[in-house]
């Protein structure tokens, strides 16, 4: 004899899918969902596909730096360049401060994030395939302007 589910209470439920953080935290995750799907044949994330793209605009960065601009904490970038490293994507190089080593991206890096950037391309067309072009502006536009106010008071702050 099978169980009967218990019910839901339709007005909590609806309380909670209709908070700005769970629809955020759910858009993410659905964003997240496509890119890898997109991007599975080329076998990246879409961290380290940013990480690649900060290489590609800001060469010679360092680790801290290059966290900063991602909005990581220093042991994720940390994490993630030893892989990119270890696959032939990224170089450290050690400069004139010893301590200080810079991020270059090495040709086959750079071929990588090409081939990236037509997968974030692709995922992004379909993420905002429901929405109208206009609407795709706005929520942009709206989640640019949430995310700024509040970037100072994040755990880990996006900064040059």
């Amino acid at each position: 004899m099978t169980a009967e589910p218990e019910p839901h209470d339709t007005t909590i439920l609806g309380e909670l899918y209709e908070r700005p953080g769970f629809m955020i935290r759910r858009a993410h995750q659905i964003a997240t969902s496509i890119f890898m799907e997109v991007a599975a044949p080329v076998g990246a994330t879409t961290t380290q596909y940013g990480v690649l793209t900060i290489l590609s605009a800001c060469p010679g960065v360092d680790q801290i730096s290059l966290a900063r601009r991602m909005g990581l904490d220093r042991s994720t970038a940390g994490t993630v360049l030893q892989t990119l490293e270890r696959d032939g994507y990224v170089l450290r190089v050690v400069g004139s401060d010893r301590r200080r080593r810079s991020l270059e991206l090495t040709e086959a890096g750079r071929k990588r994030l090409a081939m990236l950037q037509e997968c974030a391309a692709e995922a992004l067309t379909r993420l905002l395939m429901p929405l109208t072009p206009m609407e795709a502006t706005s929520l942009c536009a709206l989640l640019a302007k949430l995310t700024q106010a509040h970037n100072k008071t994040s755990r880990v702050p996006i900064s040059d």
